[in-house]
């Protein structure tokens, strides 16, 4: 389950990956399902601390019930906490294959990163909208994925930022001049309204939460969004 391998090689993108903090716990499995049978292949798991952003949301448990829910699916886990170092084995037992850590939350982020990569998992690097590419650059030849948070994080259901869409790009100019492969990946107030524009600028994994959750029709939502994502990623190319 954790053994590293090109992503690129086994995953389609771009991809929708449903965030699970929109999801009915009391029929969390069945939530999961509902996206695995629409075609999903990525499930987002937002850990959240109540120190580093203002809400508190799950940990390894939660984390382990979605691997036992879709046991094929890619658990890319996006750690919105203080001291990552100290929980990562415990999120790699609980069944993610990618763990990302905030730049703004660890002073030792090479370290860390080196750590994910070490216990056999991929290692992504997420910032706050308020926080310059500048602050990760250096940190790019190490990571796998790089999270751009186009809300700032804590609640689910925000307005997406549309200052998100030039970093996104600049992130895409980058990884081209610097011949990097990490995936860039877009996290909040994410939508049908806006998926193609979104997938246009450069993005390969977008998270969306309560668009998909929030949905009567789970799978025609699921269509709608990927359908967004192709036509902005065809103009792209």
């Amino acid at each position: 389950m954790n053994i590293r391998h090109s992503l690129h090689e086994h995953y389609n993108f771009p991809a929708i990956a449903p965030s699970i903090l929109a999801a009915d716990y009391t029929k969390l499995g069945a939530e999961i399902e509902s996206c695995t049978k629409s075609g999903i292949k990525w499930i987002h798991c937002d850990v959240m601390d109540g120190h580093f952003v203002p809400n508190i949301s799950y940990g390894p448990m939660i984390v382990e019930a979605a691997r036992r829910s879709a046991p094929d699916a890619f658990l890319d886990t996006h750690l919105m906490i203080y001291n990552p170092a100290q929980y990562l084995e415990a999120f790699q037992k609980a069944g993610a294959n990618l763990i990302s850590i905030h730049a703004e939350a660890d002073p030792h982020a090479h370290r860390t990163l080196s750590a994910i990569k070490e216990l056999g998992l991929y290692a992504g690097i997420a910032i706050n909208p308020g926080t310059p590419l500048t602050q990760i650059e250096e940190l790019l030849p190490e990571v796998d994925l790089v999270c751009v948070m186009s809300v700032n994080p804590g609640f689910g259901g925000q307005k997406f930022i549309n200052g998100s869409i030039p970093k996104i790009q600049r992130l895409a100019a980058w990884r081209k001049q610097m011949g990097l492969n990490f995936l860039i990946e877009i996290d909040g107030g994410v939508g049908v309204d806006n998926a193609e524009m979104i997938a246009r600028a450069g993005t390969d994994v977008l998270v969306a939460g309560s668009s998909v959750f929030g949905a009567e029709d789970r799978q025609e939502r699921i269509q709608r969004l990927t359908q967004k994502c192709i036509i902005g990623s065809t103009d792209l190319a």
